[in-house]
């Protein structure tokens, strides 16, 4: 070994010395804890709040599903649109502290808004709330979005570097470990705020769910504010992603004029006269990765449904597991949980396995995640297959449904000139019903008579015209302690939007200002109405009741399931006795919710390893200066997946969720194989001739070629 060699050895020994050195000198910065838990408070904010958005867009608003799922991605489209918004801001003007602040007080307003337009005086006055809920929703993308890039880079210039290399890396698994906290709590206690704790004479209380996340979005405030003497507060360096917009604007513009007299073997080589060859060169490389991102937002498209579509499915399904109900909206909690479970997992145990199978490089890692997403859809749509059997019949066009509830101790012979039904008969206590009668010209008109050979009934006829409406589900409930009475109303057999079960309480009384009252467990009062044949209403699911005519208890252990219809016929035989049947109208939820687990496991192992391998894939393939322009690239990429669900959405190409969901499995599927393509045909720019350039300080040489055989697929 020459003496050169040794020198520069030991040279390099020393500042490795040095730097470990000053790494044991710098302390771990104590601006750092006030970022973090800013992270969570604003995390569990947001979390929470869409955690239950597309149940009180549904349930309270009354849109209905398809029309919720569209304002929902549209919600997350625009977040994540404004990333791009805040992080121009941030680097041309105000800076990382100050956008930060500023539009953080606008997401509290945006949050405070949500909460006030939940509230019940607001929610009677039609389009109060809806404008209201828009309102906040738009405040809130706006502060979300704009502060989303800014904050993370924020912690991370706190951190001297490369001295502080190993603790920078700790502050990002902490802050990714406080993004997942905040949403794994906020998923877990919202619906429990919303459904579990009645307000304003509210069964459910979907303000205080809207107000705590709220609030924690001013602690959050208050968190960030208390670390600002502490911060270190970097001048602004201009926005690298303007910088990009205007080389290739540049670029287009000169080469209309340049292309005949001065050809370039690039297009982007016309715009080195302004703005240099290193600035030129990095945007090729980006465009180069940027190629790859075309087919990403397809995985965004199914990602984001978990809180749309996999909602809605949750409120169709059985969420009793004994001990406890799940809440439709509580599912979502599996996603954050799992993520904490396999991000340690991938590095000792998947990963290992998948290289034994040849899947090494990022781009097959990440081809492999949008496959598991189109997997996980495919499942959804065989749980969504095996749901259809518990939908409600509804009443179809060309179609009416016809049901009789007897009350009465006669049984009773039909007579109608109905096709199929020319006699009906329906006995005492019982309960009759067609849910497909075949009706012309929108309106048809049956006629009937009523007899009975009952003991004591014989007298009891009644005949004349019933007019019978398409899509319409008429009832009638037969009452009289002595004579035959007849009591006509629309019935409805769909499910609650809540997913409790409805009731219809049907009461032939001896006296009818007796209210009849149904208790949950012996205890809670949760109906105390006056006899009635059209108050439909929707209580406390899963729960034994006991009924009470007055005083009187007249059942025990009355059973109503999730999403059941009923229709509680209640009759007095005598001063103290009292004849009661629960009718199941519609069959409650009976698929278990745990069904739902196996997606959300394969859409989850799909997100980690799209998300964090593609982010490593881009910031490593990626120059220095354009790591922020990649950052605001991919998050556009999940505002055009959020797009596309909007557009199918709205489009209603199928009437059923199982095609739907098959849909977006097949579109997915093709997606990743035009990928697969794209990442074959993906040559690397070595980022070695950035290097060239900086060490040759010549701007005006053409632009350096690379070699087209650097491959990384």
């Amino acid at each position: 070994m020459s003496e050169n060699d040794n020198k520069n050895e030991t040279q390099l020994e020393e500042k490795r010395k040095d730097v470990e050195q000053s790494q044991v000198k710098l302390k771990y910065p104590r601006a750092i804890p006030f970022i973090i838990s800013n992270e969570f408070c604003e995390r569990f904010n947001f979390y929470g709040m869409k955690a239950i958005l597309v149940l009180f867009l549904t349930r309270k608003l009354m849109y209905d599903d398809d029309i919720s799922t569209i304002i929902y991605h549209t919600f997350n489209c625009l977040v994540y649109f404004f990333c791009i918004f805040g992080a121009i801001i941030a680097d041309s003007w105000w800076g990382k502290f100050n956008t930060i602040l500023y539009l953080s007080i606008v997401y509290v307003i945006g949050s405070g808004t949500m909460a006030l337009a939940a509230v019940e005086p607001w929610i009677a006055i039609d389009p109060g709330a809806r404008a209201l809920t828009i309102t906040g929703l738009f405040l809130i993308a706006l502060g979300s979005g704009g502060i989303k890039p800014c904050v993370a880079a924020f912690g991370g210039e706190q951190f001297k570097m490369p001295e502080q290399a190993k603790q920078l890396a700790t502050f990002f698994s902490l802050f990714y470990f406080s993004i997942n906290a905040g949403s794994l709590i906020s998923t877990s206690v919202t619906p429990i705020l919303r459904e579990d704790i009645p307000c304003f004479g509210m069964d459910d209380c979907f303000p205080l769910a809207f107000g705590v996340p709220a609030i924690l979005m001013v602690v959050a405030i208050l968190f960030f504010l208390f670390g600002k003497f502490l911060y270190k507060i970097l001048p602004n360096q201009g926005n690298m992603l303007v910088k990009v917009c205007k080389c290739i604007g540049n670029a287009i513009s000169t080469r209309k004029h340049e292309k005949q007299t001065s050809p370039r073997e690039h297009w982007l080589d016309y715009g080195e006269t302004k703005y240099g060859r290193k600035l030129v060169l990095e945007t090729k490389i980006l465009l180069n990765i940027l190629v790859l991102y075309l087919p990403l937002p397809f995985f965004w498209a199914l990602f984001d449904q978990q809180g749309s579509r996999w909602t809605f499915q949750a409120t169709r399904m059985d969420g009793d597991i004994g001990f406890y109900t799940i809440k439709p909206d509580q599912m979502q909690v599996v996603n954050p949980l799992l993520i904490l479970i396999f991000i340690p997992l991938y590095e000792v145990a998947f990963y290992p396995l998948l290289n034994l199978i040849g899947i090494r490089r990022p781009l097959q890692k990440l081809t492999l995640g949008g496959i598991f997403a189109g997997v996980a859809f495919v499942i959804s749509a065989i749980v969504e297959i095996n749901l259809e059997p518990t939908y409600a019949v509804l009443p179809d066009w060309g179609q009416a449904q016809l049901r009789f509830y007897n009350g009465r101790n006669c049984n009773y012979r039909i007579t109608t000139n109905i096709p199929g039904h020319t006699t009906i008969n329906v006995a005492a206590y019982e309960y009759w019903e067609e849910k497909f009668i075949d009706i012309n010209n929108g309106r048809q008109f049956f006629s009937y008579s009523f007899s009975s050979t009952s003991n004591g009934c014989t007298g009891d006829t009644n005949t004349g015209v019933w007019h019978v409406e398409e899509r319409t589900a008429k009832s009638f409930f037969l009452t009289g302690t002595n004579n035959l009475a007849l009591h006509e109303f629309e019935d409805s057999t769909e499910k609650s939007r809540r997913g409790w079960p409805f009731i219809t309480v049907l009461a032939n009384l001896q006296t009818n200002n007796t209210n009849i009252r149904l208790l949950e467990d012996g205890k809670n009062e949760r109906y105390n109405e006056p006899p009635t044949f059209m108050n439909q209403t929707d209580i406390q699911a899963n729960k034994n009741y006991e009924i009470f005519v007055g005083n009187t208890r007249v059942a025990n252990d009355v059973h109503l399931a999730l999403g059941g219809v009923y229709s509680l016929m209640i009759t007095q035989t005598s001063a103290s006795g009292y004849n009661v049947k629960l009718v199941t109208v519609t069959d409650p939820n009976s698929v278990s919710m745990l069904w739902l687990i196996p997606q959300y496991v394969i859409m989850t192992l799909g997100e980690v390893m799209f998300s964090v391998t593609g982010l490593e894939f881009s910031f490593t393939q990626a120059p220095e200066s354009m790591k922020s322009v990649i950052q605001g690239c991919w998050m556009l990429t999940v505002a055009f997946g959020n797009l596309i669900v909007v557009i199918i959405t709205g489009a209603k190409f199928f009437d059923s969720q199982t095609y739907e969901f098959f849909l977006f499995a097949g579109l997915m599927f093709v997606d990743m194989i035009l990928f697969s393509w794209l990442a074959y045909r993906y040559k690397a720019i070595p980022l070695e001739l950035l290097q060239d350039i900086d060490e040759n300080k010549d701007e005006k040489k053409p632009a350096l070629e690379f070699n087209n055989n650097t491959t990384e697929n």
